[in-house]
């Protein structure tokens, strides 16, 4: 009887234990969180190439405010719900899903491209040509605030697939640190002053002053052009060759019909003038003496 009491006690305490590790480990996985490495959001080298996200476009160079540059090569995240965001200042936003799910969301919401300006002053970093979203790419707008601390401290999504983050940082507390007119060479502002007299004078409307900005802004690589090199096809080249032919044609013409009508007002109030054209009255050859260069005074005679 006490050797099988003994063995039972010893068969309760093995189940036991195999409870309590069961448990244990259930616990663990529960609390397990799975996050993106920080590696930009992109092309990380620890993930299969496969699961890695890829960019449409190559961001934009760095611009703006030379002391918001060393933001670059650095990223912010914030973790709201089931997902974290990724901000890195003049590359990108990513946004990843905190899941167990073997197929779990991570995706591109922009690229770095161009800043939104207005009355001479940096007002938010766009971020545009993320991952496909219907029949539009996800964009991101960023919008710079002043804090103590620099962290992403916002994220929203005020229409379908373009989101709006809010990102503190104390570089911008200053009254003049997001001003747009003197991060401009002075080229460029020489540019910009002679566009704002031309307005004040009423030589430009204000439509025409908007696209002299625009062209200063682009050419400072603050907004991304939008003009495109057109290679005009052979066929419209000979074309348009044509028509230029077409129209000298024209023009002639219309010189015969204006010299006959000059003509015959010269006759008609008895004024001499000589009927002979120069082509009629030919090529008439000088001696080689007479031949001189043009601006030449005569002094030297040619043998």
């Amino acid at each position: 009887m006490h050797s099988l009491y003994s063995i039972a006690c010893h068969l309760v305490e093995v189940l036991v234990i195999c409870l309590s590790l069961y448990t244990n480990h259930a616990s663990a996985g529960k609390m397990k969180i799975v996050e993106e490495p920080n590696t930009f959001g992109l092309n990380n080298p620890f993930m299969a190439q496969g699961s890695r996200l890829q960019p449409k476009v190559p961001p934009s160079p760095v611009s703006g405010p030379v002391h918001l540059h060393h933001l670059a090569g650095k990223c912010y995240s914030l973790i709201e719900s089931t997902y974290k965001y990724e901000f890195c200042p003049f590359h990108n936003v990513t946004q990843h899903e905190q899941s167990f799910r073997w197929n779990a969301y991570s995706g591109i919401l922009g690229i770095w491209q161009e800043w939104e300006m207005a009355n001479n002053t940096f007002t938010g970093m766009w971020m545009r040509d993320g991952d496909t979203c219907g029949n539009r790419n996800r964009e991101t707008k960023v919008i710079l605030v002043c804090s103590n601390n620099t962290k992403l401290s916002q994220v929203s999504e005020p229409s379908t697939c373009v989101y709006s983050l809010t990102f503190q940082t104390p570089l911008v507390c200053h009254p003049h640190s997001l001003l747009v007119y003197p991060t401009l060479k002075e080229t460029l502002q020489e540019e910009w002053d002679e566009a704002e007299q031309a307005r004040y004078e009423g030589l430009i409307t204000e439509q025409g002053y908007n696209n002299f900005l625009r062209d200063i802004f682009e050419s400072a690589g603050l907004l991304k052009t939008l003009k495109v090199n057109i290679n005009v096809p052979e066929a419209e080249a000979d074309s348009e060759k044509h028509n230029s032919l077409q129209k000298c044609e024209e023009n002639s013409v219309k010189q015969r019909e204006e010299i006959e009508r000059l003509r015959a007002l010269l006759t008609q109030h008895n004024i001499p003038f000589d009927t002979q054209t120069n082509e009629e009255k030919g090529t008439t050859s000088v001696p080689a003496k007479d031949q001189r260069l043009r601006g030449d005074t005569g002094l030297i005679d040619l043998q």
